[in-house]
């Protein structure tokens, strides 16, 4: 990589750029969008969730970028899905930033922690900050808050304004807060959890009721 490709993609990391001194080769091909070279690393022995000094993990670099197939590969041979950088920001934050909705939906069927405790690392602030509506409605879906105020950020609403981001403004007036039959799907799927969803298909239940609960 060029020292001003490193650069231009060091103002971009939501963490610190302190990280990039000790990143691995599946950082960079996570990173890069490299499925290949990422299934080359992980067959030849690098551990699936390999840390930089910051905790950036090779599912934060693919959601960051926005590449769908190395997050899912990376997911499928265990990645944690809620690792939390020095920063504050999970793999989620980073789906959200980079505004790709597949990411995003990806992340969130992992069960993924929707609300951040860190207060500059809100996957749903930062959706709206940035102008992603698809994103922004797919965290509501999910079961996020539509009025969650943080000290730093504020509301999800002012986030939009601030910058002028039209869509989430406006999707952030249509959608509302979340209705009961949503807060029961996200119950019942909390209660299942991450490793026992897929047996939502096999329970004695109509169809209709299998495609509710697994967003179908």
């Amino acid at each position: 990589i060029l020292p001003t490709q490193i650069n231009k993609t060091r103002k971009r990391l939501p963490y610190s750029a302190d990280s990039w001194a000790d990143r691995t080769p599946l950082h960079e091909a996570a990173c890069q969008g490299r499925l290949l070279q990422l299934r080359d690393l992980i067959t030849e022995g690098f551990h699936v969730d390999t840390l930089t000094m910051d905790r950036v993990s090779p599912l934060h670099e693919a959601c960051l970028g926005g590449h769908y197939a190395c997050a899912k590969f990376l997911l499928d041979k265990g990645a944690n899905v809620n690792i939390i950088s020095t920063d504050g920001a999970t793999p989620l934050f980073n789906a959200c930033s980079s505004g790709n909705a597949a990411c995003v939906r990806l992340i969130l069927q992992c069960t993924a922690f929707i609300h951040q405790a860190h207060q500059l690392a809100s996957p749903i602030h930062e959706a709206a900050k940035q102008g992603h509506s698809e994103c922004l409605e797919l965290l509501l879906s999910y079961g996020a808050h539509i009025d969650l105020e943080l000290p730093v950020l504020g509301t999800p609403l002012y986030c939009a304004c601030l910058t002028r981001a039209t869509d989430c403004y406006i999707c952030l007036f249509a959608l509302g807060p979340c209705s009961l039959s949503q807060l029961c799907r996200l119950s019942v799927r909390r209660s299942l959890g991450k490793s026992r969803l897929h047996a939502a298909s096999s329970l004695f239940l109509p169809r209709s009721i299998k495609a509710f609960l697994l967003y179908h």
